[in-house]
């Protein structure tokens, strides 16, 4: 059956605006574009289907949804006989079955002429999303506090066939992710010095607020903690598109230890005491210090400065060096 042209053309300028309106529409069901589930989902419409998207209470990866509209071959000869619209900022959210409804008209636009069809819709400002070849942006920003909103299929010409009213089509949604992730870094005290202040730095740039998740590009980052009641750290951790990484650091006393090691039947000194146990690290004071190693009649001392904050290994080694000549 060929499309009434001229009775399109009226529907088309008509049905274009942007104040509220009332529609009665068959609800196939709703679709939740989240975060957990990247791939998106699915769902089969009638050539009169209505479905609710919603949005996940996690928006802040989101630029944009997609929504990918897939036709029957059999379709392809009744271009100019369906539309798809979109509403915004409805006034309830239906249940499925046919119901009445307020919203927003934000699009309008032919089912195109083609098996597949990609829309992106933009939900914030900077989105880079462009209409392509195969691709297609077909109303401004819909900001995430106006969803739900309403995709619905909708005859523009009287007189359907049965072939079409018998056609399935598919419309499958997914989020479209920002290049962002987020680290979330949780602290753990020593019990001798629960809450003592420090300075976090992440890309060298001070996180004033600790206890908020930072959101940063994906990819590899590097932290500081400075502080003079906890030991400095250091650490790298990488970042991906859409995830929020979470990391506990340990805040250490920054007293400095020591650790010895030395062949069996070594004596060692440490300040002229001697170290009975060399199984466990020895907190000592930062400054000046003096380490002695005896094996029977022979000994070594060695100079030490500690510094705080630092862990220090002083080890004994013994070596054999076998040399030829002639």
């Amino acid at each position: 059956m060929k499309p009434r042209y001229g009775v399109l053309v009226w529907l088309l300028f008509a049905a274009f605006h942007l104040e509220a309106e009332s529609i009665r529409v068959l609800i196939t069901g709703d679709m939740q574009v989240s975060l957990h589930n990247p791939e998106g989902v699915s769902m089969p419409l009638s050539y009169v289907s209505s479905v609710v998207i919603a949005l996940d209470q996690e928006t802040r990866f989101f630029r944009g949804v997609s929504l990918e509209l897939t036709v029957p071959q059999t379709f392809l000869p009744y271009y100019g006989s369906l539309a798809i619209v979109l509403y915004a900022d409805l006034d309830t959210i239906p249940d499925p079955g046919i119901t009445d409804i307020g919203g927003r008209q934000i699009s309008f636009e032919l089912v195109p002429n083609k098996i597949q069809t990609v829309y992106h819709i933009p939900l914030r400002t900077a989105h880079g999303l462009r209409t392509t070849p195969y691709t297609s942006v077909p109303t401004g920003i819909i900001p995430p506090s106006a969803f739900p909103i309403l995709f619905r299929l909708m005859p523009v010409i009287k007189g359907l066939s049965e072939e079409i009213e018998s056609m399935v089509f598919q419309l499958h949604v997914k989020p479209i992710l920002t290049n962002e992730g987020a680290v979330r870094i949780g602290f753990r005290y020593p019990e001798q010095l629960p809450g003592k202040p420090f300075i976090l730095l992440v890309d060298d740039v001070l996180i004033e607020r600790t206890e908020e998740a930072q959101f940063l590009r994906e990819g590899e980052h590097h932290l500081v903690i400075l502080s003079d009641a906890y030991r400095n750290e250091s650490r790298r951790f990488l970042v991906e598109r859409g995830k929020i990484l979470d990391i506990t650091i340990e805040l250490q006393d920054p007293t400095p230890l020591i650790i010895f090691e030395a062949p069996e039947n070594t004596r060692i000194y440490f300040d002229n005491e001697l170290v009975e146990d060399t199984q466990r690290s020895y907190p000592v004071e930062p400054g000046g210090h003096e380490v002695k190693f005896q094996m029977s009649d022979y000994s070594i001392i060695r100079p030490l400065i500690v510094q705080k904050g630092k862990t220090y290994k002083v080890a004994l080694t013994v070596d054999v060096m076998v040399s030829e000549s002639e």
